[in-house]
């Protein structure tokens, strides 16, 4: 069973789910959320991969924003939850995630997590997946990106500007259909890699929707949810053990 935990970060008080391995293990992966936050549908994903053998922290991205939702997946179809939402993404900068994640890899060391970690997102996760692997390069041996929006924008903090600072391994899942990662960004991530000889792959899944991969999102599919596992336990198990 997961326990609840609270996380002190500069700016407060982060909550945090925290799924302990169910086997004995020191490796660790933070799961940062996508747009709709912390639910029951990302909890059996963090179980899942704690099933799998690894400690797995969920953190709250939004706690600045005191209480709210977790959203539906259709928030974004929904003008009111849709501003709401566009305000919390907004106000959450790469910045705060980067000095965020310090607090997350200590709260998962502190739980038996000392060996190495990786950092998986989904949706607007993904970008902050890659962000933590850059800020801290000793510990994080793994980012993956599973529908990450705005990867390599033409943003100031876009994550693709940080690549040289990361040493582990990246995966990118790409969604088919995805209008908050065209193909030109994905050229432009590829290169940023490529230049800083980074360990990486950037797989395009033909035909799937922005947030597939997540089981109570609409646009969810069963078979390309289950590829993505294939490919997620096979990187960790390299990059982990």
């Amino acid at each position: 069973m997961p326990q609840q935990i609270e996380i002190e970060t500069a700016d407060g008080v982060c909550p945090a789910s925290l799924h302990s391995a169910t086997t004995p293990s020191t490796a660790g992966v933070i799961l940062y959320m996508d747009a709709f936050g912390p639910r029951p549908a990302l909890a059996g994903m963090a179980e899942r991969l704690a099933d799998a053998g690894y400690n797995v922290l969920v953190p709250d991205l939004f706690y600045r924003f005191g209480a709210y939702g977790p959203f539906a997946a259709d928030a974004f179809s929904h003008e009111t939850s849709r501003q709401q939402l566009m305000t919390m993404i907004r106000g959450t900068t790469q910045t705060m995630t980067e000095a965020d994640s310090g607090a997350y890899i200590a709260a998962l060391t502190a739980a038996g997590a000392t060996g190495p970690i990786a950092t998986l997102g989904y949706c607007m996760g993904g970008g902050r997946a890659l962000v933590a692997a850059a800020a801290y390069p000793d510990r994080v041996a793994a980012a993956l990106s599973f529908h990450g929006g705005n990867l390599a924008s033409e943003a100031d903090d876009s994550p693709h500007r940080r690549m040289g600072s990361v040493r582990g391994r990246v995966y990118v899942g790409v969604a088919g259909i995805d209008n908050s990662f065209p193909p030109e960004q994905s050229a432009r991530l590829a290169e940023a890699l490529r230049t800083a000889e980074v360990d990486h792959m950037i797989e395009n899944y033909v035909v799937m929707s922005h947030g597939w991969a997540v089981p109570d999102h609409g646009v969810h599919d069963a078979a390309g949810d289950a590829r993505h596992w294939k490919r997620l336990l096979m990187v960790l198990e390299e990059t982990l053990g």
